[in-house]
C-alpha cells in the first residue's frame, strides 16, 4: 500500500493521523478511497466539479502530479504521496 501524508489542516479529518495508507492505483482513485476512509476530506482538497483545487498540491515520491499525468497518474505500491496546501504571504 502507499503511504499518504497528511497535513496538519486536514489531520482533523483524520482523526489526527499524519499518515495514512491507500491502495489506490491513481490520484483519482486516492482522492476517492481517502473520502471513503474519511469523509468530508475530498470537499477540501477538490473542487465542486471534482478538480483538485488550485492551493493544493500533491506530490508522489516528490514530484508534482501537474508535472506528471495530473489526477490519471498512477500510483505505485510502495510510493509516498504528499499533500501540500500552497502557502500564500509575504512581506
Amino acid at each position: 500500500m502507499a503511504i499518504v501524508r497528511i497535513p496538519t489542516p486536514l489531520r482533523r479529518l483524520t482523526k489526527e493521523q499524519d499518515e495514512v495508507n491507500s491502495g489506490a492505483s491513481n490520484v483519482n482513485d486516492l482522492i476517492q478511497d481517502l473520502e471513503d476512509q474519511f469523509p468530508g476530506i475530498k470537499d477540501k482538497i477538490c473542487e465542486d466539479d471534482g478538480s483538485i483545487r488550485k492551493f493544493i498540491n500533491i506530490y508522489i515520491n516528490d514530484e508534482d502530479i501537474r508535472f506528471l499525468e495530473g489526477p490519471e497518474t498512477n500510483i505505485k505500491e510502495d510510493d509516498t504521496i504528499s499533500i501540500i496546501p500552497a502557502i500564500a504571504g509575504g512581506i
